[in-house]
Formats: structure tokens, C-alpha cells, sequence
């Protein structure tokens, strides 16, 4: 009996396979959350992970105005679903001092995820969301997050996170 093995190179094993360097903005320059959410955006559009950058903005922005995504960590996560995205993304960003996210959010955010999510993968993006909400549990990595250096050393605290597959 011959067993055949195959790699899926393409399965994703930590948050730091959903990002990269050009993705990452350790100095966030806007202040308010419909900035930083254009901000982002404009990152991810640079870097080719979303193909119009007002829809997907206004999309983001929307969806965060609905539904608050900050959590009492510190984090936030606002997203945007489109058909023009291809593939399952981040942008990342820091901001110096923690901000009053989102019109109704009580929660102080300095970290925040903006994710770029294609139109069909739900399943996808509740993995990569409920990765991000562990990452929430643990204050020594969030810890890392703020006081990292530059984007390489962001990454590398992303790539501690590993994803739960199945």
C-alpha cells in the first residue's frame, strides 16, 4: 500500500501568515477611529490587498460604527468584507497613546487590526477573528505588542500566535 503525503503550504499556521511588514504601522498617525481606519486602509490598498480603497473604507467604517469591535484589552478589530479582496488580510497599527475607539466604545484601544475579508470566506474569517480574541487573553503578548520596536519585531510577536486548525 502506498501512502501519498501532501503539504498545504498555504494554511495558515499564526496571525503573522496573515500580515506582513508592509502591513504594519507601529506609529499610527491619526487619532480617532475613522482615521485610523483610513489610514489602514490606505496601508492595505499600497500593498495590494484591497483593489479600491474608498469602498472598503466606508465599508470598515460602517461595520465599526454598528458594532463596536474594541475589547477591554485594548484591542480592536473593524473589518471590511468585499468581493474585490482575494485573500484573507491585516493591516496592523499602533497608536502612541490609548484612544476612545468608536462612537459608543467605553473601551481605551491602542492596538488595532484592520481586516480585509473576501466576500466568501466566512469560515476564514472567524478563525482569524477568534485567533485575535486569544490573543486578548493574553496580556504578555498584548504587553509585547505595545512595547515592540519596529514592524519585524511586531511580526515576530504575531508569529507566536498560532492558529487553531479544523
Amino acid at each position: 500500500m502506498l501512502f501519498e503525503a501532501t503539504i498545504n503550504v498555504a494554511v495558515p499556521v499564526s496571525l503573522a501568515d496573515y500580515t506582513g511588514p508592509g502591513l504594519i504601522v507601529p506609529q499610527l498617525r491619526e487619532g480617532d477611529t475613522a482615521g485610523i481606519i483610513s489610514e489602514l486602509s490606505q496601508v492595505l490598498q499600497r500593498q495590494g490587498a484591497v483593489p479600491d480603497v474608498l469602498p472598503f473604507y466606508q465599508s470598515a467604517l460602517n461595520q465599526e460604527l454598528l458594532t463596536s469591535s474594541a475589547l477591554d484589552c485594548g484591542l480592536a478589530f473593524p473589518h471590511a468584507r468585499l468581493g474585490g479582496v482575494r485573500r484573507l488580510q491585516f493591516a496592523f497599527g499602533r497608536t502612541p497613546e490609548p484612544i476612545v475607539w468608536g462612537a459608543r466604545s467605553c473601551w481605551p484601544v491602542q492596538l488595532v487590526f484592520l481586516l480585509a475579508v473576501p466576500a466568501t470566506d466566512a469560515a476564514g474569517y472567524l478563525q482569524l477573528l477568534a485567533s485575535l480574541a486569544r490573543l486578548g487573553q493574553q496580556p504578555e503578548l498584548v504587553a509585547q505588542l505595545r512595547g515592540a520596536e519596529n514592524a519585524e519585531d511586531i511580526l515576530a510577536v504575531l508569529g507566536q500566535i498560532r492558529m487553531r486548525q479544523g
